[in-house]
């Protein structure tokens, strides 16, 4: 058993002394007037993306959700990176299949309404019915409400980590009613235009909202864009700087600008469908080819990868990514594709032409662009690149060769959810469509296995196992850049971009 744990005056004399006595007095306070109407003015947040969806069951909303502020799930993942309970408070296995989950007390969605074990299995099942994320870890989770507090959850599949799929960004709580969503995070939706603009005002039902601001989250998708409108005043936080812009932004002396570590990785999906992509030769040599160093150079932040996960994590590579020219260029001789001097590479009349894309919400990854094509280029491979504003649409449709991605890779501190999704061979977001049985049959022992460092070992086993097929190529674990005004001056990033705005959020004493 594991436990995770309101006279009339008709003197013209009074009449004029009353009007002098209000002036003063208008005076005297109109600063204070003023400053108090700055005070609980909006706080205003840049990003370069916000949420396309406010329903957990469509793609990545629960992300944003949680994100921005908005919602919550049963467990979550703190400051230091440990796993603890949100909405609950425990969770206990009972057999391979079944847990127990125990609700915290005197929590309530956005409306009032308690949350109960009825409410949260209603709407993580419908979650789980309508949303493929929800079923990459354990396959379909059914809950099941035993008493208002106590939810018994049962999986398709075996899994010893359940409170880490819990804090999964699939499974943000919510109350389903009426056609209406509400929410238990600190701050509730006000207005919101998909994808462009969000307003946020505090939750009644949530501690302290009598000392929160609203909040307005514009996205500003060019990262330029976002440092000069926190410059020009018009925004309090400017989330994914670029980091050219940090100079400018320091200089003007009323705004800081904060570097973190995230626990991201930026990779490059190669896409196993393509005729020449489909031979892990040619990925191999590609993913050889790139100087992970020079990718660093260009956007001055970052270091490069081990494997799929950060080095903060203990399942991480053993090593760092490697950059061969010469072994890349053998790799692309064995496999037919053979250079004449300085010209292209061809193969029986064809020449070795890719499209590399990348989207500008993630402003690193259009940096990267012409550091990559130069580097294919001086093995003789043609790439043209593109860039997406719909990256998941391109993704999913296998629209690429080459696409650049950023992805938080453990959003629940565990590497299973992010092997599962993305490189099993039934994974939803598998873009690069690669099967491996001996892959599957690792996340099958992954799946199986509850001692931490037996898990861990598995999950580098599965990245070596990646390194060799080549599927995606990991590139860099990123740094970030968040510029602030003086009304956010004490906010502190942290949980890369999951856990953005939080209940602290410029929160007032």
């Amino acid at each position: 058993m594991i436990r995770f744990s309101a006279v009339l005056l008709r003197s013209d004399i009074v009449k004029a002394a009353l009007a002098a006595s209000l002036l003063a007095v208008t005076t005297l306070h109109a600063p204070d007037a003023k400053a108090q109407a700055a005070e609980d003015a909006p706080l205003r947040v840049g990003k370069t993306f916000i949420a396309a969806a406010t329903d957990p069951a469509q793609g990545s909303a629960g992300w944003a959700l949680v994100s921005h502020g908005i919602a919550d799930q049963l467990f979550r993942v703190d400051r230091d990176g440990r796993l603890v309970g949100n909405l609950a408070t425990d969770a206990t296995r009972i057999d391979d299949l079944t847990w127990q989950v125990t609700l915290a007390p005197d929590r309530l969605f956005s409306d009032g309404s308690p949350v109960t074990a009825q409410a949260v299995a209603d709407s993580l099942n419908r979650t789980v019915a309508e949303n493929p994320a929800a079923r990459a870890s354990a396959g379909a989770l059914t809950f099941e409400a035993q008493s208002e507090s106590l939810l018994t959850i049962t999986s398709e599949r075996p899994t010893p980590v359940m409170p880490s799929i819990l804090a999964e960004w699939a499974f943000p709580v919510y109350l389903y009613a009426g056609g209406d969503l509400h929410f238990t995070g600190p701050f509730m939706i006000a207005d919101f235009t998909p994808g462009a603009r969000l307003d946020l005002k505090p939750n009644p039902h949530y501690p302290q909202a009598d000392s929160r601001n609203p909040v307005q989250i514009t996205r500003v998708a060019d990262g330029q864009a976002l440092a000069l409108a926190l410059r020009a005043g018009e925004i309090d936080l400017a989330f994914h700087l670029p980091v050219e812009s940090r100079a400018m932004l320091q200089a003007s002396g009323d705004i800081a600008v904060t570097s973190f570590p995230v626990e991201y990785q930026y990779m490059m999906w190669m896409n196993t469908a393509s005729d020449a992509l489909g031979d892990a030769r040619v990925r191999r040599a590609i993913d050889l080819a790139i100087d992970r160093e020079a990718l660093i150079a260009a956007a001055r932040a970052g270091r490069v990868a081990h494997g799929a996960f950060s080095q903060v994590f203990p399942f991480s590579a053993d090593e760092p990514a490697r950059h061969d020219a010469q072994a890349a260029a053998a790799l692309l001789d064995e496999a037919g594709w053979i250079r004449d001097g300085d010209g292209p590479r061809m193969r029986d009349g064809e020449t070795l032409s890719l499209t590399l894309v990348a989207y500008p919400q993630r402003p690193d990854l259009v940096t990267y662009q012409p550091v990559i094509r130069a580097a294919l280029a001086d093995l003789g491979i043609e790439v043209t690149t593109r860039i997406t504003e719909s990256p998941t649409d391109m993704a999913r449709a296998g629209e690429f060769d080459l696409f650049l991605w950023a992805q938080h890779t453990a959003p629940a501190g565990d590497p299973g959810f992010f092997l599962l999704l993305f490189l099993g061979s039934e994974g939803a977001n598998n873009y690069s469509g690669w099967s491996s049985a001996a892959f599957d049959a690792l996340l099958a022992d992954l799946a199986q296995t509850s001692d931490p460092q037996a898990r861990n070992l598995i999950a580098r086993e599965a990245q070596a196992l990646i390194a060799e097929e080549a599927p995606v190529a990991f590139l860099v674990t990123p740094e970030w850049h968040v510029g602030k005004s003086a009304r956010l001056a004490e906010y502190e990033p942290w949980g890369s971009d999951y856990y953005v705005i939080r209940s602290d959020f410029g929160l007032r004493e």
